[in-house]
């Protein structure tokens, strides 16, 4: 019956660690991630579970006969936020997952 008493600490061990892991997700998805392009002429902002939340874009550089310039600064800017939040989740959540690939996570 010892082995019995091993698995409920296990599995109450492994309770404790979904509550944190989700207690965690809650907090990366609260933060806040800006990302920038061209020494921030562009910057967006995105939630930590990649919600865009903000775009700012300078009058200089709105050039209604150059839109692609404009596009452009806004996919750097867009692309460097959510490098940002993905380094952020594997930083936080990588602790729980030890470097498998689940996903979601």
């Amino acid at each position: 019956m010892r082995g019995m008493g091993n698995m409920q600490g296990m599995m109450k061990k492994v309770q404790k660690m979904q509550k944190e892991m989700e207690q965690a997700q809650q907090e990366l998805n609260a933060k806040e991630f800006t990302g920038t392009a061209n020494g921030d002429l562009v910057t967006v902002t995105f939630t930590g579970d990649k919600k865009m939340t903000a775009v700012a874009i300078k009058p200089e550089v709105m050039d209604p006969e150059d839109s692609g310039i404009l596009e452009d600064l806004i996919l750097l800017a867009t692309n460097d936020a959510l490098a940002k939040v993905e380094a952020e989740s594997e930083k936080v959540m990588g602790k729980y997952t030890n470097g498998l690939n689940i996903p979601g996570l």
